[in-house]
This record gives C-alpha cells, sequence and structure tokens, in this order.
C-alpha cells in the first residue's frame, strides 16, 4: 500500500484527491444480495445481511457525495466501495473516524494530464514546459523570443537605421 492509504484489520482503503477507495475480503461466493450496503454523506456500513457480520463501519472523516459514490463485488470474493470526496482538493488520514491515521503530508500526489487543467492553468504550464525545453537546448524562452520578436518588428518599422554595430543583451 503507497501512502495514499493503509490496511486495516477489516479492510484496506486508498485515495486520491477526489476519491477514496475501500475494499474488504468476503467469503466466497458472495453475491450483492447477500450483503448490506449503506453509503450515506458522512457514513458507511457494510454487512453480511445473514449474520451481521460487520465489514466495514464507521462515520467519515469528511462528507461524500452519495449520487457519485458507488459498491460493486470483484470476483465473488471482495467488496470494493468507491466514494467520491465533496471536497477534491483534501487528503484524507483515514477512511473512517477512529481508525489508524496517516501522515498526509508523505502523501505523493498522482500525475495530473494537461487535460485535467482549465484553460489559463494549462497555457501556463505548457508555457513552463516549452521554456524548459528552450532552456535544456540553449535556446531562447518565451520572453526572449517575444524581446527578439519585437526588435524585429522595429527594425522592420525603421529601415533608415543602421542597426549593423549595434550590440544587443539577448536577456
Amino acid at each position: 500500500m503507497n501512502g495514499n492509504g493503509t490496511k486495516e484489520e477489516l479492510y484496506e482503503w486508498k485515495q486520491t484527491l477526489s476519491e477514496v477507495d475501500i475494499s474488504s475480503d468476503l467469503e466466497q461466493g458472495t453475491r450483492a444480495r447477500d450483503l448490506i450496503v449503506v453509503i450515506n454523506p458522512q457514513h458507511v456500513s457494510a454487512k453480511y445481511r445473514s449474520t451481521g457480520k460487520v465489514l466495514i463501519e464507521g462515520e467519515l472523516p469528511y462528507s461524500i457525495i452519495v449520487d457519485d459514490s458507488t459498491w460493486s463485488i470483484d470476483d465473488k470474493k471482495k467488496l470494493e466501495i468507491h466514494l467520491e470526496k465533496s471536497n477534491k482538493m483534501q487528503w484524507w488520514k483515514s477512511a473512517i473516524v477512529g481508525a489508524t491515521e496517516i501522515d498526509t503530508s508523505k502523501i505523493e500526489p498522482e500525475n495530473s494530464k494537461l487535460s485535467d487543467l482549465t484553460g489559463e492553468t494549462r497555457a501556463m504550464v505548457e508555457k513552463m514546459m516549452f521554456d524548459q525545453q528552450q532552456k535544456s537546448l540553449g535556446k531562447p524562452d518565451t520572453d526572449q523570443l517575444k524581446k527578439q520578436q519585437m526588435l524585429q518588428n522595429f527594425k522592420n518599422s525603421h529601415p533608415e537605421l543602421d542597426f549593423s554595430n549595434a550590440k544587443f543583451d539577448e536577456n
């Protein structure tokens, strides 16, 4: 388990900034109708219908979006509960209040895709990536290219001026 979750006695959990996934081993051959799973904004529980044996039970540390949260059985042997966080910018220290807490300062966030970013943020990241690439190749960055273009436009607008002996600072 990475630093984004942990293993408890009856379940294990992991998270991203936007979701929490909890899984619990089931008795072989368990079907959905054999379980009672309840997902509320601040509470989750799962137990066997026939025996009442609890798999997961407790208050959530933060609220979730119930309509976007689901549960399923994987290969008739594992209960998978997917919780969609209400606050998608907050790491949870535990999946259930009172359970083992993790050190959220040690979490390594997942890589973002450029397509996940807003237009303005994406443009800024693309500019930074371009500038970094240009710098590594020893070429001018965006600002330097802009200055060079402005100088060239000025020269073109004033052909009567002689720039042949002029020295320009590249920075």
